[in-house]
């Protein structure tokens, strides 16, 4: 992969981002692939690279403003604030000015955090995507902020870092950067939401909130499943699909080596 740096249509600052493109003269589909809470841009290159040179993908791995921690000191920028969506929709744009990727076919693909993420650019620019699916994702920062203050986890004060303190305090922001807020937004693309039922981190009644709201709002291509595993993800699942949505037959591209 190629580290690419892409101005922000924001506040003008050059952002990182991976890409990879497998070099066909012609159109290919796109994935954007967006790291988990507390990782940066190479947190899945090694789960998604592969399976990118495997269909004949390209494959874009944007920061967008980096981890959802105390210790980024952009954290007031990341965890879902408009310049981090704007961030990922830049890049779009970049690599589709810039590489043979076909705009009718980009997919977004996230787990955890990173599913967070996914959703809420989706809703920034349902019309950029051809489809997207998460893993075990944070739909609603609320519920999540008091999930973790009841259960000890580590999560809270990176979370306060990040919006500037509790719901309480900051209502609009944590409204903001929930998924479910707009998730009406999302009626007319496919999304598929995969979620563990023994997830510790993130429960999965964030995937079937989202999902009903989602239905509610008019959209009969909603996928939900509740799986029998943990806080996880299977990336060659999402592959698989957005090969079938954009017509590649599963597989014709081999990995050797």
């Amino acid at each position: 992969m190629q580290e690419i740096l892409i101005k922000s249509s924001v506040d003008g600052t050059n952002q990182p981002s991976l890409f990879f493109h497998p070099g066909s003269a012609e159109n290919v589909p796109l994935v954007v692939g967006l790291h988990t809470w507390s990782h940066d841009r190479f947190n899945q290159q090694e789960n998604y690279l592969p399976l990118a040179r495997q269909y004949g993908f390209a494959l874009l791995l944007p920061e967008f403003r980096g981890q959802n921690l105390v210790e980024n000191p952009k954290r007031s920028e990341a965890c879902g604030t408009h310049i981090a969506r704007q961030d990922v929709l830049d890049a779009i744009e970049y690599v589709g000015r810039n590489f043979a990727i076909d705009r009718e076919n980009v997919f977004l693909l996230g787990c955890s955090g990173g599913g967070h993420m996914s959703l809420l650019v989706a809703e920034s620019s349902p019309e950029t995507f051809r489809a997207v699916e998460v893993w075990c994702p944070v739909s609603d920062l609320v519920k999540w902020f008091d999930y973790v203050k009841a259960s000890g986890q580590d999560y809270l004060r990176h979370i306060e870092a990040c919006v500037g303190g509790s719901p309480d305090a900051f209502p609009e922001q944590f409204a903001f950067r929930s998924p479910i807020t707009e998730a009406e937004v999302l009626k007319n693309i496919p999304v598929s939401i995969h979620h563990g039922r023994h997830d510790d981190v993130i429960p999965y009644i964030h995937s079937i909130a989202f999902a009903q709201k989602v239905e509610k709002a008019g959209n009969d291509q909603v996928y939900l499943d509740i799986f029998d595993g943990g806080h996880e993800q299977i990336p060659s699942h999402s592959f698989e699909w957005f090969a079938k949505l954009s017509g590649i037959r599963a597989g014709i591209i081999k990995i050797t080596g």
